[in-house]
């Protein structure tokens, strides 16, 4: 199994400037590659204490630089707020710079708070997405791009420095809602999976996006790669006072960044199926719920329930990457640092050995 590990620059602590928060998290990253992480990961988030990583590319441009062998992945590179041709050129720099070790991960984003302060209408988030997708995957394989569209008119020009190999089968996109997984589906990309949906929805999505890609690329999906929040600990009930209380915390910073007490994502072209989300989100009765059944998604424990867990997801997606998020919500830094640690050593290695079904199969 392929491990990965995402730094995402959260300030919601009010005791913490923002330069503490990035000298924090930096020293985190810088763990990645000596600990025997096989990817490092970035978000993109702008204006708000959510998450502090306005420029994703740049990010991992900087560890680029700082390491040798480990991959790097955006989680993801939100196009809508991007003029597509720009994020042609800022990928395949970035692939030569690291000698192809990037992951591409995109996605079309939910934050009003985003859309707004980038003066783009989240109505035409979907659309914007599909065909900035459209003209990046053929240009990226092709070395130019060309495309004419309703919101992407790009006369044809050439990507420089050319890309050097293909991103086919190391593209993916986050996909929340079932229109989202055919989307990527029909565009021929993996999906990234943050678990925010009970399994039985999960499940039932990645069988019709297989089924879908099946259909129009005549070959098989990629296996998925599956994103959570981690805290591992040799006490279990340590670890789960902390979960409770940071990934909670986390939780309650996802409420108030993409603004889920309300009723405006249902009403928003696109983004239809997020109004049962909001709507459950917004009867204070079920909140309390709604932390336990985050909570009930991600990876806390001691080395072997986080080894478990990892394990029972991805066998459930069919997925062959994990990548964890180790700090967030004001956790203090050397807790963080420890829960990394302790789960580099006693969870990383017995992970690296586990054996995907579908590999297995294949020998």
């Amino acid at each position: 199994m392929h491990v990965g590990t995402a730094v995402i620059f959260q300030a919601t602590d009010p005791k913490r400037n923002d330069r503490d928060v990035y000298e924090h998290e930096l020293k985190l990253g810088d763990l990645a590659e000596p600990l025997g992480f096989d990817s490092i990961w970035g978000v993109e988030h702008h204006f708000t204490d959510y998450t502090m990583c306005p420029d994703v590319l740049q990010y991992l441009t900087w560890f680029a630089g700082r390491t040798t062998r480990i991959q790097l992945g955006s989680m993801v590179v939100v196009l809508p707020w991007h003029d597509p041709m720009r994020v042609a050129e800022q990928v395949s720099m970035l692939d030569h710079m690291s000698n192809g070790r990037f992951i591409f991960g995109i996605g079309r984003g939910l934050g009003r708070v985003e859309f707004e302060g980038l003066g783009v209408d989240q109505n035409d988030a979907r659309e914007i997405f599909v065909e900035s997708a459209q003209m990046l995957l053929e240009g990226l394989e092709r070395g130019w791009c060309e495309f004419d569209g309703k919101h992407i008119k790009q006369a044809k020009r050439d990507i420089r420095p050319r890309p050097f190999k293909s991103f086919k089968g190391r593209t993916y996109a986050a996909a929340v809602s079932p229109e989202s997984s055919e989307i990527m589906a029909k565009l021929g990309i993996g999906l990234l999976v943050i678990p925010q949906k009970p399994w039985e929805m999960v499940i039932e999505e990645m069988a019709n996006y297989r089924r879908i890609y099946r259909q129009v690329n005549h070959a098989d999906a990629p296996p998925p790669v599956l994103a959570g929040w981690v805290y591992c600990d040799r006490d279990a009930a340590r670890a789960e006072a902390m979960a409770r209380e940071y990934i909670g915390g986390y939780w309650k910073s996802v409420l108030k960044h993409y603004e889920l007490v309300g009723d405006h994502l249902g009403k928003l072209k696109g983004y239809e199926s997020y109004g049962a989300m909001q709507k459950n989100v917004s009867d204070p009765n079920q909140r309390d719920a709604m932390i336990d059944f985050f909570l009930g998604l991600q990876i806390y424990g001691t080395p072997e329930q986080c080894t478990q867990r990892i394990l029972d997801y991805t066998g459930r997606l069919g997925a062959e990457t994990f990548t964890g998020v180790f700090s967030y919500a004001g956790m203090p830094y050397e807790d963080a640092e420890r829960s990394m640690r302790l789960f580099a050593s006693d969870v990383l290695p017995r992970l690296k050995a586990h054996r995907p079904l579908h590999a297995e199969a294949a020998e």
